[in-house]
């Protein structure tokens, strides 16, 4: 541990990244122990939940809604491990403070619990802190993991897994994602599991639940059937109301999460099937990544921050270039492309399933349970090149009623993870 911090301190001084990182952390010690003029919460016997991420946040995002809702006067201590979770949750209002979460030296582990001293600890998926874990075990105070997913290649259960191993003892509960993690880890005398699923689908229920109507897209994808109220902050220039149109909906492709190797495949489609419209959603906005686009699509679309009722009955192409709307936009879409799938993996598939909406992701998606799940269930669809994803394409489009149903009952059966973990860790009763 102490070589990854010397090796963070180093990173800091050429990365902006890192340097973040390490600023934060050291701040954040500062902060708890009253070596700063900010003032700072009490937070003594709070709940704390730490996440490396906003995605992993977002798992733990059910728990703390419902313990805020029915308990109210519980504190809340969140702390992540990345410059991009803390900046994008730092105000999270249900929480009574935000921050990153100290390098874990023991000295850094001492002096942090004994600030805090939290009531109880949960861990959000992969995250494994040896010196938070046993000054956590030593004070006695209960420790949880939720999501947790295991597999035989990981380090717990090579032939050197035996260090690992004993830190998966100091859990109080390991909250385990499906039967195969639990039987696992059964295997090598960890038994301390539950089986509760996984939270990210009683996430992505309550945002479809929550889900805005967004003009834009409604525009774009049946202009015919113009909406009665498309006067907004986001779409200004007032529209004439007309009938509903007896045309079928448009076919729309809504491709979220998107790299370069994706968007190759999807502009050929695209052109080469005229009666699909695209609605693009990069993973990222940079000025390196809106000029590819711009060049692989040779400008033929039009960005959504510069939509207007002209250019959007023309386009076939909407690139939205705003943050944060990705999980409303699925509700649009005939058929979801999810990203990433020619790189480091896929990205959320629930979000767009939880729509009743067929999924497509390419060939890395072996290690994400809730892919296979669908791919088993005929609710989604994997390819390698153009001319298989041009097959899957074609066949989800034709039939998107019948997977998509199928990609919706898939998320329906998997909710309850969070009222299982609730009322074994927070709930009163």
């Amino acid at each position: 541990m102490y070589l990854f911090v010397l090796f963070y301190y180093i990173a800091s001084l050429f990365n902006s990244k890192a340097r973040k990182i390490t600023r934060g952390q050291r701040e954040s010690l500062r902060l708890l122990l009253g070596k700063t003029t900010m003032p700072v919460p009490d937070i003594r016997g709070c709940i704390w939940f730490h996440a490396a991420s906003v995605g992993e946040f977002e798992q733990a995002r059910p728990i703390i809604e419902r313990l805020k809702r029915e308990q109210p006067e519980r504190k809340v201590l969140i702390t992540f491990f990345s410059c991009s979770g803390y900046e994008m949750r730092k105000d999270y209002p249900l929480a009574d403070l935000v921050l990153y979460l100290p390098f874990a030296t023991r000295r850094n582990a001492r002096l942090f619990i004994k600030a805090v001293q939290p009531e109880m600890a949960l861990f959000v998926k992969y995250e494994y802190w040896p010196a938070y874990l046993r000054e956590l075990n030593k004070q006695n105070i209960k420790t949880y993991i939720i999501d947790a997913i295991y597999r035989e290649r990981q380090p717990f259960f090579r032939w050197y897994g035996a260090p690992y191993r004993r830190l998966l003892r100091l859990f109080t509960i390991l909250f385990v994602q499906d039967e195969r993690s639990r039987e696992l880890l059964d295997r090598y005398g960890i038994r301390n599991t539950i089986v509760a699923g996984d939270t990210r689908f009683d996430r992505v229920n309550a945002i479809c639940q929550q889900h805005k109507q967004i003009d834009i897209l409604e525009y774009f994808v049946q202009p015919e059937v113009t909406p009665l109220t498309v006067v907004s902050a986001e779409f200004p220039m007032p529209l004439s109301p007309v009938m509903p149109s007896s045309q079928p909906r448009t076919k729309v492709i809504v491709a979220g999460s998107t790299w370069l190797p994706d968007e190759q495949l999807l502009e050929r489609y695209v052109n080469k099937h005229t009666d699909v419209k695209l609605v693009l959603v990069p993973h990222e906005l940079t000025d390196e990544h809106m000029h590819h686009i711009f060049n692989l699509f040779e400008g033929r679309f039009v960005r959504m921050s510069e939509a207007n009722r002209n250019n959007l009955s023309l386009a076939r192409v909407l690139l939205v270039d705003k943050m944060g709307l990705l999980s409303s936009i699925y509700q649009y879409a005939t058929v979801a492309y999810v990203g990433g799938g020619f790189g480091v993996g896929i990205h959320n598939t629930i979000e767009p399933a939880v729509f009743g909406v067929p999924v497509l992701f390419g060939p890395n998606n072996k290690k994400f349970r809730e892919a296979q799940d669908m791919l088993e269930r005929g609710a989604a669809f994997t390819f390698n090149n153009y001319t298989s994803f041009e097959k899957a394409m074609d066949e989800a489009l034709l039939h998107s009623d019948d997977y998509g149903k199928r990609a919706g009952e898939y998320v329906q059966a998997e909710l309850g993870a969070a009222d299982t973990i609730y009322n074994a860790t927070l709930s009163t009763k």
